[in-house]
């Protein structure tokens, strides 16, 4: 029996003589933390890329670039007008599914009417043609609800905002849609109308 206990805590110690020894670390040597990410999180490879358009447009002096954001192929900012809390932005999306009437209809559905009538039947559309390309142009007023749930999927809904106005433009180019986005209150919105139809007549 003693002879089997020998060569059994021999094996043992010839074993841990082969193991190869912990890294030492120094006392003072900070150690990073490794942070979880969070499980809601999206990949980076999960984020649409804006989409580029062959089209070319001049964009108004006054109007700042905003950063890029999913989808978007731009963002511009104008001033606020006198009295108005804050400016408008306007986005441009270039290539996007669902034809003119489908978005033109969602856009509508981001905006509800104090009296609770149908914003529908309160939307100015017309229909032109700029530098030969056909032309959808859209007006509402009423409570604008964001429309962020589409860019940012889980997050709360945006807060609504009364007076806001709406002036859209949907751009058939050879090179495929153009959508112009304009939004802010009423009085802004409507203090950056020429400009916004300056820059569909620079369209090319």
């Amino acid at each position: 029996m003693k002879k089997y206990f020998v060569v059994i805590l021999a094996s043992t110690i010839l074993l841990a003589g082969c193991a190869p020894a912990p890294k030492e670390v120094a006392a003072n040597q900070p150690v990073a933390p490794v942070a979880a990410a969070p499980s809601n999180a999206p990949a980076a490879s999960d984020l649409p890329m804006p989409a580029q358009s062959a089209a070319k447009w001049e964009a108004p002096k006054s109007w700042k670039l905003g950063p890029e954001k999913p989808m978007r192929s731009a963002t511009y900012f104008t001033p606020a007008s006198t009295g108005d809390p804050e400016g408008g932005e306007c986005a441009v999306f270039a290539n996007i599914g669902g034809g003119v009437q489908a978005n033109v209809d969602r856009w509508i559905g981001q905006f509800k009417q104090a009296d609770g009538s149908d914003s529908k039947a309160k939307a100015k559309t017309e229909k032109k043609t700029v530098n030969g390309m056909p032309t959808t142009l859209i007006e509402l007023t009423g409570t604008f609800n964001g429309g962020g749930a589409m860019m940012n999927p889980g997050a709360p809904p945006p807060a609504e905002k009364t007076g806001y106005r709406l002036l859209g433009a949907i751009v058939e180019a050879p090179s495929g849609p153009l959508y112009f986005k304009l939004t802010g209150p009423a009085k802004t919105v409507a203090a950056a109308q020429a400009d916004f139809m300056a820059m569909l007549s620079s369209l090319k």
